[in-house]
């Protein structure tokens, strides 16, 4: 079997095996097809795009590349959750301790912030001393003990993916749905858990911005997930504004934390309780989504999902005692507010701009090898329906540069310019969308 044959196959629109498949993906996992091959590939499948088998295959072969993860020691239902990504996407921080309060098993491994997108890995690591570079036995472990751990991923995992992405990234094949879902269903299923909800983002703030192209993706994604034997639901949200009110690590937990207290903003609250109200219901904890997210409603009331979080940080060697005290969070040194230049009301905020402010102020990574500052980001005071007066706040900047500095200032112009202030109102739209199952698109 030859690389050329099965590049040459699927150029002229046919439909590999999956032998071919795994052929080209392990191949080239094992250095024995190079890179010219793997990129003809690529560009053939962005053209001609990947069956739905093709699609599950290619996934299999990316996860056969590499260690795979065995939660069977975990008793229940485990339940992953993973998100497209979008700027101020706290969900995961509120989700973990929230999920574990109602008994649910939460083994999760997460990634780092690039660009504008943040990572759950930093933002965990702005509590002093959490620390998220674990075995996976120790993860283990601490689910057992106390219902939920959030560690780095393992280099082992998946390494096919990792070498394709790179491949793709400089080839122009980063933005194919085929591979994009195979890619990020790859990783999760090698995780291990018995179940998947997946937070597909559209908008401004989003990497597919069209509602087309996240449905598409999120059919994939549930395709993929239920061809692998996994229970899997996608929910479609909004990113056309940033999520909560908080961009920057230790600004997310501080909302994560006010969110577990019941006193977070109203779109992280409502969208964190969708998801973990969808996450009891695969875990059979919920006889529907809606039981689901009364349960977790009572588990913020009565303070049993705050408590766990306290369980969760001191179990990861970092300092709890910030669920009563955020002033134990990094904090900047320069704080700079943005004001309104004129009265009326906020119509829409461009996500991606405050995202790439945010960056800009030190809480992004331009590059893989950047340090980023765990105090910086934004604040927005005004969201979109909001009232604004001239003069008033509408975000506050929070960083470690200097007050007078031209990245300040330009950083304070991009917030300016992003948000959409008219003096009509605006009818906000609906947060979550819709959501994607086996049975086909069910839209709210």
């Amino acid at each position: 079997m030859r690389a050329y044959d099965i590049i040459l196959k699927k150029r002229n629109g046919q439909e590999l095996t999956e032998t071919e498949i795994k052929h080209l993906v392990l191949g080239y996992a094992e250095g024995k097809i190079p890179d010219y091959q793997l990129a003809a590939f690529n560009m053939a499948v962005y053209f001609r795009g990947l069956t739905p088998g093709e699609t599950l295959a290619l996934t299999m072969a990316m996860i056969e590349s590499g260690e795979t993860v065995s939660l069977k020691d975990i008793p229940g239902i485990k339940v992953d959750k993973h998100s497209t990504g979008g700027v101020g996407d706290t969900t995961t921080l509120v989700l973990a301790p929230l999920v574990a309060a109602a008994g649910i098993p939460v083994a999760k491994m997460s990634g780092r912030g690039l660009g504008h997108t943040g990572g759950t890995i930093d933002k965990f690591e702005s509590i002093p001393g959490f620390k998220t570079d674990v075995t996976i036995k120790a993860m283990i472990e601490a689910v057992k003990t106390v219902g939920a751990a959030i560690v780095g991923q393992t280099g082992n995992l998946v390494p096919a993916d990792k070498k394709l992405y790179a491949l793709r990234d400089v080839t122009a094949t980063v933005d194919s749905l085929p591979l994009i879902a195979s890619s990020i269903m790859s990783k999760k299923l090698a995780a291990g858990a018995d179940a998947l909800v997946l937070d597909v983002k559209t908008g401004d703030g989003a990497f597919l911005k069209g509602m087309d192209e996240a449905l598409q993706l999120a059919k994939t994604m549930v395709e993929i997930g239920e061809g692998a034997g996994r229970e899997t639901v996608a929910v479609i949200t909004n990113m056309d504004q940033p999520l909560g009110k908080a961009i920057g690590n230790s600004l997310e937990i501080a909302e994560a934390i006010l969110t577990l207290q019941g006193k977070g903003p109203a779109d992280l609250t409502e969208l964190s309780l969708e998801l973990g109200g969808w996450m009891l219901y695969l875990a059979k904890a919920a006889v529907n989504v809606e039981a689901g997210r009364a349960k977790l409603q009572q588990l913020i009331h009565n303070g049993d999902a705050l408590e766990k979080l306290a369980q969760l940080i001191k179990s990861q060697e970092g300092d709890y005692r910030v669920i009563a005290d955020l002033t134990i969070l990094p904090q900047a040194n320069t704080i700079v507010t943005v004001k309104a230049i004129t009265a009326g009301f906020v119509q829409r905020i461009k996500a991606e701009t405050v995202g790439i402010g945010a960056m800009m102020l030190g809480a992004g990574r331009e590059t893989k090898e950047a340090i980023i500052d765990l105090s910086a980001g934004i604040v927005l005071e005004k969201k979109v329906g909001d009232w604004v007066e001239r003069g008033e706040d509408l975000a506050i900047l929070h960083t470690n540069l200097e007050q007078d500095s031209h990245q300040v200032a330009k950083v304070q112009e991009m917030l300016l310019n992003a948000y959409d202030i008219k003096p009509e109102p605006v009818v906000r739209q609906r947060l979550i969308q819709g959501y994607v199952t086996k049975e086909g698109v069910h839209y709210y």
